[in-house]
């Protein structure tokens, strides 16, 4: 096995700044634009010159949150009442648990190797585009860095790294490692892409790996309520209740997502390992007991290790590792309360 380049220092210079559209939402401001900025990939042969996207919206000269999901969440967040909603609107917009009318959210869309000039993408990588992209819009420091599962790879990969560019990390379904049965079954799924790559037949590959990804982002109590019926004769075979389910989310990610995009960021979640030791910052961490992709045994783990003062929550709820997005009502307390 090759030896992996070492990590080097990040770069946070702007090299180019590229112009930012404001859109009026009431009182609040909204950028979602583009940077360019210096960065300096892990995997990579030297600083290179990188197109960050970014929305930065909320209260104008509020306090900074940086919110940032899983490897299939973009930059949108949050959006304006006449656009479609963002991936976490019921906790991110006016008057809700992320309040813009006290915050502005920072969010970017995640770096893919092609951006980056390599072959593999690093959470390093996506936390130092978020400092760099602090630097461009002159934030000296935000108050806070939330992340869920992938995005929660990333606060602990900025924490450790940048640990003075944030006040306090708020983190939900994400550790500082991946679990190894968590790797096998992603292993899984892109060794389906790949073989659907090499025998043309790509976007059946890619929904068949999302299926197999569904059954392991949700859990078994909501499985077993939802699909438990008896199977259906159809042409030549029988069909189970679960599978028009699967069928449908295959391609709908089919419609929204690109091979090359999930091969690389579902193997940077298995290459991220940060040592909780050298992460200071205060931290609230947030778990769910139906949660396979990340066990609480991890998040406990993490906890203990962790250099500053951090607190888990564990969290009720049939819907697996997927929780952070279905749970909205639940988890409003425990940000309002992070943030305070």
């Amino acid at each position: 096995m090759s030896q992996l380049p070492e990590t080097r220092p990040p770069c946070t210079a702007e090299v180019v700044a590229l112009p930012v559209v404001p859109r009026a939402r009431g009182g609040l401001g909204v950028q979602r634009s583009t940077r360019r900025l210096a960065l300096n990939p892990k995997y990579g042969s030297g600083p290179r010159g990188v197109d960050v996207r970014y929305l930065w919206c909320g209260a104008p000269d509020a306090p900074t949150v940086i919110v940032q999901g899983g490897i299939s969440a973009d930059r949108d967040v949050t959006a304006p009442a006449d656009a479609a909603p963002g991936w976490w609107q019921p906790l991110v917009a006016a008057g809700a648990a992320v309040d813009l009318e006290r915050y502005r959210v920072l969010a970017i869309d995640w770096l893919v190797p092609a951006e980056l000039g390599t072959s593999t993408v690093s959470s390093e990588d996506q936390a130092d585009a978020l400092a760099a992209l602090l630097d461009a819009l002159g934030i000296a420091r935000a108050q806070a860095f939330i992340g869920s599962s992938y995005g929660a790879m990333v606060a602990l990969a900025f924490a450790a790294r940048h640990p003075q560019r944030a006040e306090r990390l708020v983190l939900l379904c994400g550790a500082h490692r991946a679990h190894p049965l968590s790797t096998a079954q992603r292993s899984v799924q892109r060794g389906i892409v790949r073989l659907g790559q090499q025998s043309g037949r790509l976007d059946e590959a890619l929904a068949l790996a999302r299926q197999l990804a569904m059954t392991t982002y949700r859990g078994s109590a909501e499985f077993g309520r939802r699909f438990a019926g008896a199977p259906e004769w159809r042409g030549d075979r029988f069909h189970f209740p679960v599978e028009d389910y699967l069928e449908h989310q295959g391609r709908r990610f089919v419609e929204r997502f690109d091979a090359e995009r999930f091969l690389a960021l579902s193997e940077s979640i298995d290459l991220h390992d940060v040592k909780p030791e050298q992460v200071p910052l205060p931290a609230t961490l947030i778990g769910f007991p139906s949660d396979r992709l990340v066990p609480l045994a991890d998040l406990c783990e993490l906890q203990r290790r962790l250099r500053g003062p951090a607190t888990l929550e564990v969290v009720e709820s049939p819907y697996g590792h997927d929780a952070f997005l279905k749970e909205p009502e639940q988890l409003a307390p425990l940000l309002r309360e992070a943030l305070r």
